[in-house]
């Protein structure tokens, strides 16, 4: 699990005592991971919204939790459900032992529309507050839960344990560590869809705009009837333009000939037509071309 949904390790140094430890913090880190944090939710929100779209759904917006709970995906109501039944086992543990019942803030609409790690604050909180009940109403049996108990220990002691809420308590907070483990797993698979969505289309973009941008030199050619074969040259320079822009256009400009021959033939003749075009007439062409591509603008 993440540090953001690692709930056990904090519930298990919470259940030995021990003081959670502090370095100082350095700004410049603290601003830096803000920054990042706020554009990464931002992008979560992007990629929410699209989600819902996909789906042919409206974000719901409601006073009532159970519509939200009722709208949950899979993962997130799995989770939900976990943390109804832990809650309810430590409210049924407060009044057997005659404790506070405490109050519970985690509610469906945290993780509506779906997961996020910096979505589950009331979660953890909630899980503080139950374990510090059970702790209240069951020090005895809870004292023989092994120092930094794994997942496993906790079932294997809760499936040996005669008080049912208690046993209800622990098997559903395991349950929530499965499910939490579970939503971050997909949360992480929607990130990565996303991104490569992102990537997709970029690439799609890049593709039309580059598409834009040779049937623009191929017009401009043609318009100025160059005797030269306008889409050769044109596919010819951006082939080359991918590994070595700044050589590629250097080329273009002082030497388009390169990229496609310069057609003799179809250079018209001089002189009423008297004089036919001549191998010098290509280099001539060659050059005016290239005084051509100088001045063309994208």
């Amino acid at each position: 699990m993440s540090e953001n949904t690692n709930v056990h390790d904090e519930v298990a140094g919470f259940l030995n005592d021990t003081p959670p430890t502090t370095s100082d913090d350095d700004f410049d880190l603290l601003l830096d991971n803000f920054i990042a944090k706020q554009m990464e939710e931002a992008q979560d929100n992007i990629n929410e919204a699209e989600e819902l779209k996909q789906q042919n759904k409206e974000e719901i917006i409601s006073d009532n939790d159970n519509e939200y709970a009722a709208n949950l995906p899979n993962e997130e109501k799995q989770l939900y459900n976990a943390y109804c039944s832990f809650a309810g086992a430590i409210i049924a543990s407060a009044v057997a032992g005659n404790v506070e019942v405490p109050v519970f803030t985690f509610e469906a609409q945290d993780i509506y529309p779906r997961f996020r790690p910096n979505r589950i604050n009331r979660l953890n909180d909630d899980i503080f507050t139950g374990w510090r009940t059970l702790l209240t109403v069951q020090p005895v049996r809870l004292s023989s839960l092994p120092p930094n108990p794994s997942d496993e220990q906790i079932l294997s002691f809760a499936e040996k344990t005669t008080d049912e809420n208690l046993q209800a308590a622990l098997i559903s907070y395991v349950e929530i560590l499965i499910e939490l483990d579970g939503c971050e797993i997909a949360y992480n698979m929607r990130k990565a869809k996303a991104k490569k969505r992102k990537i997709e289309r970029q690439i799609i973009e890049e593709h039309n705009q580059r598409k834009e941008r040779m049937q623009k030199y191929i017009a401009a050619i043609q318009a100025k009837n160059f005797p030269i074969d306008a889409e050769r040259l044109v596919a010819n320079y951006f082939k080359t333009a991918r590994k070595d822009p700044e050589g590629a256009q250097k080329i273009l400009e002082n030497n388009p000939a390169t990229y496609a021959p310069i057609e003799v033939d179809k250079i018209p003749p001089r002189f009423f037509g008297m004089i036919k075009p001549k191998p010098e007439d290509g280099i001539r062409v060659n050059k005016q071309i290239g005084e051509f591509f100088k001045k063309l603008k994208d």
